[in-house]
């Protein structure tokens, strides 16, 4: 399956996945450097279906907080 996430970097509030109309957003504590926080979505997304991180991929979006990732279930 492929969703829309909006990411949302060093918040307090992560890891947490909620589902809104426009998609999903993912609170995690790691900030956009060095690939930090794409890391910590993938995990948060992983937990979230519970499948494994090799099973979230991030398709577009690497450098955005709005990404396209696909979830192989």
């Amino acid at each position: 399956m492929r969703y829309t996430v909006r990411v949302k970097p060093g918040s307090s509030k992560g890891p947490l996945v909620e589902s809104s109309a426009d998609g999903l957003t993912v609170y995690v504590r790691e900030r956009a450097v060095d690939g930090a926080a794409n890391q910590g979505v993938v995990r948060a997304l992983a937990a979230h279906f519970g499948v494994a991180p090799r099973d979230v991929a991030i398709i577009s979006g690497h450098g955005s907080r709005v990404k396209r990732v696909e979830v192989d279930e």
